[in-house]
């Protein structure tokens, strides 16, 4: 949905969160030789992309992958989700309608990920793809995980995936996951080879248990990392 305006009424109010003798910079660093960590059970909701054409969208994420429509708003929006949540991917038109792709070089999305709940579900979709001559642009084992890539009809990079059980994931000495890259010349074929058990033919979709996993992002120059009394790019 359109994000709401803040007012600079609004904004100005969040300085009273920080102590009547504290500085901004000084309730800014307060507790910066300890990093933030985020809820663990906060996850990534939606993606809401920008397309040219919405039928065209459609018929990719709701007519090959298979996702519902939950609603529409007008001629310019869609929300469509899996398993009855309100909507993990929407697609609008109301700055791009007719629009072209970025041109190389540009930030912004690399690809949005979309994780199925099982192997075989992963094929089901892979199956559809093949029949509609989507090409693909690889396919990658990651240790914890199987991709299959490819892009939508507006040129977004989508992934593929399923996670492998956590108990199989490679780990360091010290538990840490290892989530390597590598791509296995018989992966693609390995999962096609599960797709091909049922008969090639278009049918309706069916919705499956999914959930968008992960947005990955272009960026400009270095990543940042806080470090305590000397952030910046490293």
């Amino acid at each position: 949905m359109r994000a709401p305006r803040l007012s600079h009424k609004k904004m100005a109010s969040h300085e009273t969160d920080r102590g009547p003798n504290q500085s901004p910079n000084e309730s800014m660093n307060q507790g910066a030789d300890k990093p933030f960590v985020v809820d663990p059970n906060v996850r990534i909701g939606h993606v809401h992309l920008k397309v040219a054409d919405l039928d065209r969208a459609l018929k990719f994420y709701s007519g090959i992958l298979g996702l519902q429509i939950t609603q529409r708003l007008g001629e310019g929006a869609v929300f469509l989700s899996a398993g009855g949540y309100h909507h993990h991917i929407a697609l609008n038109t109301w700055e791009s309608l007719g629009g072209s792709l970025p041109p190389r070089g540009t930030t912004g999305l690399y690809h949005t990920a979309i994780v199925y709940p099982t192997r075989a579900a992963l094929a089901e979709a892979f199956r559809r793809v093949l029949v509609a001559e989507i090409p693909l642009e690889g396919a990658a084992d990651h240790g914890v995980s199987e991709s299959i890539y490819l892009r939508d009809p507006e040129g977004n990079g989508v992934e593929l995936y399923w996670d492998r059980p956590k108990e199989q994931w490679p780990r360091t000495p010290d538990g840490r996951t290892i989530s390597d890259v590598h791509s296995p010349p018989g992966l693609a074929r390995s999962v096609q080879r599960s797709a091909a058990r049922r008969p090639p033919k278009p049918r309706p979709a069916r919705p499956v248990a999914l959930a968008i996993s992960l947005v990955q992002a272009q960026v400009r120059g270095p990543l940042l990392r806080q470090t305590p009394g000397s952030p910046g790019p490293v």
